[in-house]
């Protein structure tokens, strides 16, 4: 058994969260984001695909790298050399696109961030529902051949999040089975578990997450013409700050327009900005993008015609699409996740319109049916906790903390006598798959 406490690394689309098991919240958060000298055109040549640009075996950093490869940034920094530096994002959508360049990415984040040494420590990494066997295979390969770590196991992020829920005051019974909206600053997933398995077939994606949220924002200030004074270079980052410190669901749309039309004192802030160059001051009124904003989950038809289905319709889909017997446990444990899941009120918005959806299929099943016995009804329970932004992590955590978690990953000796195959199947804790 390894001495030193394992690390968490839950990589996902816009953000990275790493830290030490049985901490409650991650040591590092910083965007999934590698800058690196490679010219503009050369970048995208190689993130195009896993084909021929890419070398076709991950792995051994000291015997295919020179010194240049060694001039890099990720995160915070990545971001900050944009001028002089080729930015990428080497994951897309939940998923690793770019092999070389995520290695890259690890390797600073062990030993410049973590300072760990990854012969001593296990790992649980997280993958988002639906990852192919093969990605799971490079990722061993890489952390045991390249990190030469003691250890790993790949949890999926679903489950983590229902784990993390059990920090609720509500969660009475600490139980995997359930429903996880999972929705982040690339993609939103609404993700039915039962025991730990994630149930597939029933998984749905929706393109509204984050990111859609921020651009809406500026879309909505740019129509009221607060965007002449905010530098062209500082508007999404205005729009992601109103988002974040401004931005609530309300329960009645038109009731809140009124509220607004009828009190602006009240409801309209002001925020106040500077130039990041300059430092010239400016300020931008805030209003009805408050609750605009998050209401595109609820009415998508608002920002785009692409999408038009509300969340909550989402939700009830995929758990009517889940085998009837495990449809009660996935209505009672709807477990929000990510940190565009928020926003106040989001649960209760989400828990309203959801049991109105399931009341009045009730209601039509029974007048359908001429039966005089009456249904008992279906509970629905939308669980928010505080430790929802990193939920996905902070589950990791938790499960890390466990003393049957070593016996559940995979270690290097048996990595060694398998192969990068031994990753295709996992234990569920408690369980063998």
């Amino acid at each position: 058994m390894a001495q030193n406490v394992p690390i968490i690394m839950d990589n996902g689309t816009g953000y990275s969260k790493i830290g030490f098991a049985g901490n409650s919240e991650p040591s590092f958060t910083f965007p999934t984001a590698i800058a690196t000298r490679e010219s503009a055109a050369a970048a995208t040549s190689s993130a195009g695909s896993r084909g021929p640009a890419l070398p076709s075996k991950p792995g051994h950093l000291a015997s295919k790298r020179g010194i240049e490869d060694l001039d890099f940034f990720i995160g915070d920094e990545a971001i900050a050399n944009s001028k002089t530096y080729s930015v990428q994002y080497p994951i897309r959508h939940g998923t690793i696109d770019n092999w070389d360049l995520m290695e890259r990415y690890w390797e600073q984040s062990i030993f410049k961030y973590m300072k760990a040494e990854p012969e001593d420590h296990y790992f649980l990494l997280t993958e988002p529902p639906l990852n192919p066997p093969e990605n799971r295979e490079t990722t061993a390969e890489i952390f045991f051949e390249s990190f030469n770590i003691a250890g790993l196991y790949i949890a999926v992020q679903a489950v983590l999040a229902l784990a993390a829920s059990w920090a609720s005051n509500k969660v009475t019974d600490r139980t995997l089975t359930g429903t996880v909206v999972d929705s982040g600053d690339g993609v939103t997933h609404v993700i039915p578990v039962a025991e730990g398995y994630v149930i597939g077939s029933a998984i749905k994606h929706i393109p509204i997450a984050g990111r859609d949220i921020s651009q809406f924002v500026q879309n909505l200030l740019r129509e009221r013409g607060e965007t002449t004074v905010i530098p062209p270079e500082d508007q999404m980052i205005i729009a992601r700050t109103i988002k974040e410190d401004y931005s609530y669901v309300c329960q009645d749309i038109v009731k809140e327009f009124r509220k607004y039309d009828t009190d602006p004192a009240t409801y309209f802030k002001r925020y106040e900005g500077q130039h990041s160059v300059t430092g010239r001051k400016y300020s931008v009124d805030v209003g009805y993008e408050r609750f605009l904003a998050p209401e595109i989950f609820f009415n998508p038809e608002i920002y785009s015609s692409d999408f038009l289905t509300p969340l909550p319709e989402v939700v009830d889909g995929v758990i009517q699409q889940s085998p009837i017997d495990v449809r009660r446990g996935l209505y009672k444990n709807i477990v929000l996740s990510g940190g565009s899941t928020m926003f106040e009120h989001f649960g209760q918005r989400l828990k309203r319109d959801l049991k109105q959806i399931v009341d009045s299929r009730i209601l039509a099943s029974e007048s359908a049916s001429g039966s005089h016995l009456k249904s008992s009804g279906m509970e629905v329970n939308v669980i928010s906790h505080k430790r929802q932004r990193h939920a996905v992590w902070f589950g990791g955590s938790l499960l890390a903390s466990l003393p049957e978690f070593y016996q559940s990953c995979h270690t290097k000796a048996q990595y060694e006598e398998i192969g990068p195959s031994i990753c295709r199947r996992y234990a569920i804790f408690g369980s063998a798959t």
